[in-house]
C-alpha cells in the first residue's frame, strides 16, 4: 500500500465554490487528465416516510420515469456534457433552434448550454428528427441529462 495522499486543491476548490455562488450551480466538475474534482452544493438529507399518491399520479410519475429511462438509453438521446443552464433559442423572444417533429443535420445547433457565464452550442451528433424535448427554455440541466432524442 501507498503513502501517497491524494493532493488537496484547496484554491481550486474555493475557487468552484465561488463559481457555484455566482452562477447558481448545483454542482461544478472540472477535469484535468487523472485529475478529477467537484464540488456540489450539500445539504442536509432527510428521509420522509413515503405517502400514499393517488393512483393516477403513480401512473402518470412510472410513465414518465419509465420514458426517462427508455430516453437515456436510446441511441438518439442527446445528453448535456456540462451542467448549467439550457436554452432553446439565440436570445429572448427569437424562435427555438429545433422543436419537435424538425429534422435536423449533423452539427446543426440543438440548444445552448450557459456554464460558468459562457455560450455553449449544443450540436446534433447526427443527422435525423426531433423526436422529443426533455428540457424547458432556461432550465437547469445536470451532467449526462438527456437534453433531446432524436430519431
Amino acid at each position: 500500500m501507498s503513502d501517497t495522499k491524494f493532493p488537496i486543491d484547496a484554491e481550486a476548490i474555493r475557487t468552484l465554490a465561488e463559481l457555484l455562488d455566482e452562477t447558481g450551480l448545483t454542482e461544478i466538475a472540472v477535469e484535468d487528465g487523472e485529475r478529477k474534482l467537484r464540488v456540489s452544493r450539500g445539504g442536509t438529507v432527510m428521509a420522509a416516510a413515503p405517502m400514499q399518491a393517488p393512483a393516477v399520479q403513480a401512473t402518470a410519475d412510472s410513465g414518465a420515469q419509465m420514458r426517462a429511462e427508455t430516453d437515456a438509453n436510446h441511441p438518439g438521446a442527446v445528453k448535456s456534457p456540462m451542467v448549467g443552464t439550457v436554452y432553446t433559442a439565440p436570445e429572448p423572444g427569437a424562435p427555438a433552434f429545433v422543436k419537435v417533429g424538425d429534422t435536423v443535420n449533423e452539427g446543426d445547433t440543438l440548444v445552448i448550454i450557459e456554464a460558468m457565464k459562457v455560450m455553449n452550442p449544443i450540436r446534433a451528433p447526427r443527422s435525423g428528427k426531433v423526436a422529443r424535448m426533455q428540457i424547458e427554455n432556461g432550465s437547469p440541466v445536470e451532467y449526462g441529462q438527456v437534453l433531446l432524442v432524436l430519431d
